[in-house]
């Protein structure tokens, strides 16, 4: 080596290691059985350094990346484990060894890599700059993301010659999975980031691949977190929400609707309850959760966004046989076992027909699924019209919490006792165990180190809940509270802090548990639709006045056509890039052309980047003038596809949604034409005229609950109820008149809440090159509800 080239890293770490500077500390703990939580990063003109430390700072491992390289990725991890002192004796020698190109030079703190992801030229990392604790399950503490930054990796010389150019136990919960998963299937590594819940699986797949390791990359998941410490007859306990997105068929509200061809659903969203009896200092003895599901109506169906119509047409795509709907309950029959029940509160009869046709759809698809089902693993169904039925908030959540508590006969919950965790410096904690207590197993992780050890679970729940209206947001999410309230009354029950498994809908932990799904609420509708929640039945439950509920429920409508209208196209192609399925390429094609899941190159660096079949390439953001059958013959040519209809005669077709976006796409070198419909996807238009249409049955249903008789014991139920309050108001008002006492009694209120809460949105423009592409995906990071842990 000459003395003029520069020290590399690797060469370095070799010198060190053969002259005995680096070595595993006597008495110390394996670095290997740590979690990295703390990152540092440095820069030479070839190389970056990411340094990665435990939380004590004492232990330090090593990540080179090649910065000479102009667009493929070489990383390179040390074995090597170094002290404090190793660690900047090492830093020194690098920074000697670079004097001469400038040196060894610190670039910033972080927390974690998010990925690694390459657009038109270079590669970028995209790292955690800030973070947010939000809580804690097991001891193991969760964070939000509140700022990352994206690094070009060559060396601004390289990268401007390039064609293209323009403090506690943290990270080590998987937060992917539910609580059940963790403790009675524990899986780790690379599987964990093949989990339809890991939003940043393309993004880290270039650098697990590399290294054959998920040590130095954090976990990404979108959705919903909140811990709340609540009290039950002066007893406490600790109350986890969370929210998990599913990453697949991901976007907002009028681009994804429905099911795509693999049985996946817009809009699906994992919701998990977990309630652990505070212990002071030490983790909990005994835990439970409760899982249900949320997602789109697993057909194929469609709405255009319209800037002039509020409630644009709904349209349903013809599936003789519902493959794809079939997949998707075998998918969720895969993850949560049967029965799986499905509470559809969409409505039954309309004078336009809009659900209704969505209704009687889905229920001929459920009866067809279950004739080759067995019996004991039929499709169980209610479809409940919420909007026909919401005589008062009170009936509304009555009658949804005994449908609750049915489903819960059925399913369960999870309970478990002898849960335990990791110190910090990886050693176990102590547990005792009663004498009649059997431990079930002992959950490892990555290198063979046990994590929990936990006592046979008592119970598990085997099947779901699996709730939907038309958006999967403002009825769900009070029938998904329902649940809630149903399932934490069977939760503290085994907890043992309460004698009978119900909690009543008039105490006080039923509204602050309302509270929490109300905001989990606005947080999901916000992310998939623009907008808060419509939370009217809340309001009512609160006792807001009904103008002020209108007035909000207008505004809200307002600001979520406004999002749908002009702003979702550009997030989505922000959740597509993100995501790996919008992949830039050099094509015929401008990149602002480009829509959601199109893609002008299928496979590229050896990842397949797009389904090869017809649909996945169908466009899911194309206005109704496109609605023109298209010939097969068409299917091969060059340039756009020929429609059948002159533009002049679509705008009279169609002038209330016309668009001069144009009705076909070229993907360019691959020569592959297509057009949003096809001669082969039937449609099932809805008429314009305002015939009264129902659905085939004019009523709710069941197949495994008598809804007559449900119907009947709530409103014996309210009659009760509310028999008990007058005879109370008529006692204290004799009491009162007897007392020589004259009172007005006004019931006590909460603010009704009108203002719109502010709202930080990112800046999300349609990406037309490489900076505005990376300027578009780290907004995106920034702006979205992101979680991140440790496999």
């Amino acid at each position: 080596m000459s003395s003029t080239e520069p020290l590399l890293a690797r060469d370095l770490v070799e010198m060190a290691v053969e002259n005995g500077a680096a070595y595993r500390i006597p008495g110390e703990p394996d670095f290997s059985s740590c979690c990295l939580e703390n990152f540092e990063l440095y820069e030479t003109q070839s190389k970056f350094y990411m340094l990665g430390s435990d939380k004590s700072g004492q232990l330090w491992r090593v990540l080179t990346i090649d910065r000479l390289e102009p667009s493929e990725l070489n990383i390179h991890e040390d074995s090597t484990t170094y002290s404090q002192i190793q660690k900047l004796n090492l830093m020194n020698q690098i920074d000697g060894g670079n004097k001469s190109t400038g040196g060894l030079k610190f670039v910033m703190k972080c927390y974690g890599i998010i990925g690694l992801v390459k657009f038109l030229g270079p590669y970028y990392m995209l790292v955690i700059t800030e973070r947010e604790e939000i809580g804690a399950i097991c001891g193991h503490t969760v964070y939000k993301v509140t700022k990352s930054k994206v690094i070009v990796l060559p060396n601004p010389s390289i990268h401007a010659n390039l064609v293209n150019s323009n403090n506690e136990n943290s990270y080590s919960y998987h937060l992917m999975r539910s609580l059940q998963e963790n403790l009675c299937d524990a899986q780790e590594g690379q599987a964990l980031y093949d989990t339809m819940f890991v939003w940043n699986e393309f993004l880290t797949r270039g650098i697990r691949h590399h290294l054959k390791s998920t040590v130095w990359i954090v976990a990404l998941v979108y959705g919903f977190f909140k811990q709340d410490k609540l009290s039950v007859s002066g007893k406490v306990f600790w109350l986890t929400l969370i929210a998990r997105r599913s990453r697949h068929f991901a976007g907002t509200r009028y681009l994804k609707r429905g099911v795509n061809e693999h049985g996946s659903v817009a809009n699906d969203v994992e919701i998990e309850q977990i309630a652990f009896e505070e212990v002071s200092g030490e983790p909990p003895s005994h835990i439970s959760s409760a899982v249900q599901n949320r997602g789109s109506i697993p057909l194929f169906w469609s709405q255009e966004t319209s800037k002039m119509n509020l409630k644009p047409d709904i349209i349903v795509h013809n599936d003789e046989v519902y493959k794809a709907t079939r997949l998707h309950f075998k998918n969720l029959a895969s993850r949560y076992g049967n029965p799986i029940i499905i509470l559809n509160l969409i409505k039954r009869c309309e004078r336009k027909p809009r659900e209704s046709l969505l209704r009687r759809e889905f229920d001929k698809a459920i009866k067809f699924i279950n004739r080759d089902l067995s019996e004991e693993n039929h499709l169980r169904f209610l479809h409940w019209d919420l909007r026909k039925n919401s005589r008062s908030a009170e009936y509304v959540l009555t009658v949804l919490v005994k449908v609750a508590s049915e489903a819960l006969n059925l399913i369960d919950i999870f309970y478990c006792q002898g849960a335990l965790t990791l110190r910090p410096d990886g050693c176990q904690e102590d547990i005792s165990i009663s004498p009649n207590t059997s431990v079930h197993g002992i959950a490892e992780d990555r290198v063979g180190n046990s994590k929990f050890w936990f006592a046979k679970p008592t119970k598990l729940q085997q099947g779901v809940l699996r709730t939907n209206c038309i958006d999967c947001l403002d009825r769900t999410n009070v029938a998904q509270y329902a649940y809630g309230l149903a399932a934490l009354g069977h939760q503290l029950h085994a907890l043992g802090l309460i004698d009978v498994p119900e909690v009543g809908l008039d105490t006080p932990l039923a509204v602050s548990l309302m509270d929490i799904y109300e905001i989990m609420g606005d947080t999901l509708a916000q992310q998939y639709s623009g907008s808060n929640a419509h939370n009217k039945i809340f309001s009512e439950r609160r006792g807001h006045l009904k103008l002020a509920i209108r007035l909000q429920e207008f505004f809200r409508t307002l600001q979520r056509h406004h999002s749908n209208a002009y702003m979702d196209a550009n997030k989505q192609a922000s959740i597509d890039l993100f995501l790996g399925y919008l992949q830039p390429q050099q094509c015929e094609l401008a990149l602002e052309e480009l829509d959601s899941d199109q893609h002008c190159n299928i496979e590229k660096h050896g990842h397949a980047f797009a389904d090869k079949s017809l649909r996945s390439l169908l466009d899911d953001n194309i206005p109704l003038e496109r609605v023109t059958s298209v010939s097969s013959s068409n299917a091969g040519q060059n340039g756009l596809v020929n429609s059948a209809v002159s533009e002049r005669e679509k705008k009279a077709a169609f002038p209330h949604v016309f668009s001069d976006s144009i009705a076909g796409y070229s993907t360019g070198k691959n020569e592959v034409s297509y057009s949003r419909y096809t001669t082969t996807v039937l449609q099932k238009k809805l008429s314009t005229d305002d015939e009264h249409i129902c659905s085939n049955e004019n009523r709710d249903f069941s197949n495994f609950l008598d809804v007559d008789r449900l119907s009947s014991l709530c409103e014996e139920e309210l009659y009760e109820r509310s028999t008990s309050m007058s005879s109370s108001i008529e006692n204290l008002s004799t009491e009162n008149v007897c007392n020589g006492i004259t009172s007005e009694t006004t019931p006590t209120q909460k603010p009704n809440g009108v203002g719109v809460k502010e709202i930080k949105r990112a800046k999300c423009e349609m990406p037309c090159g490489v900076d505005d592409f990376t300027e578009s995906f780290q907004n995106w990071v920034n702006y979205g509800d992101i979680f991140g842990n440790h496999p």
